[in-house]
Formats: C-alpha cells, sequence, structure tokens
C-alpha cells in the first residue's frame, strides 16, 4: 500500500500580500513619473531662459540720477 503524500504549499501569501506589494509599486511609479515630469518642466524653463536674448538697455540721460557720472566725463585715475 502506498501512502500518498500531500505536497504542501511553502510560503502560503494571502490576497492582501499582493495588493499590498502592488499598492507599493505603483505609488512609488507614479512618485518617479512626478519627479521626473517636474525636472523636464524646470529643465525646459531654464533652457527659454538660457535662449532668450540679452538686453541691456540704456538709461537715458535726462533719466539718470543727478550724483551719477556723466558717461561722457573724461578723468584719469
Amino acid at each position: 500500500m502506498t501512502k500518498l503524500k500531500k505536497k504542501q504549499r511553502h510560503q502560503v501569501k494571502s490576497r492582501w500580500y499582493y495588493i499590498f506589494w502592488g499598492t507599493a509599486t505603483l505609488s512609488v511609479f507614479a512618485g518617479q513619473m512626478y519627479v521626473g515630469t517636474g525636472y523636464r518642466r524646470m529643465s525646459e524653463s531654464l533652457d527659454r531662459i538660457l535662449d532668450a536674448p540679452i538686453v541691456i538697455d540704456t538709461i537715458p540721460q535726462h533719466k539718470r540720477h543727478p550724483m551719477m557720472v556723466p558717461p561722457d566725463w573724461d578723468y584719469e585715475i
């Protein structure tokens, strides 16, 4: 007579185990997408700032402060 051994399952996991790890995986993925999107937007805005022309306006003579040295004043140090 042969005894049949019933194979015992190892590491029996409940469905809450899979729900927990599935939720954890999705939240980590969503966080990485959020940070990546923010980084991309920051990079694009920095590129726009660096690509913009630099305009230096000179102050008209009539708006200069009286204590400022006139630009045509020649002096020696």
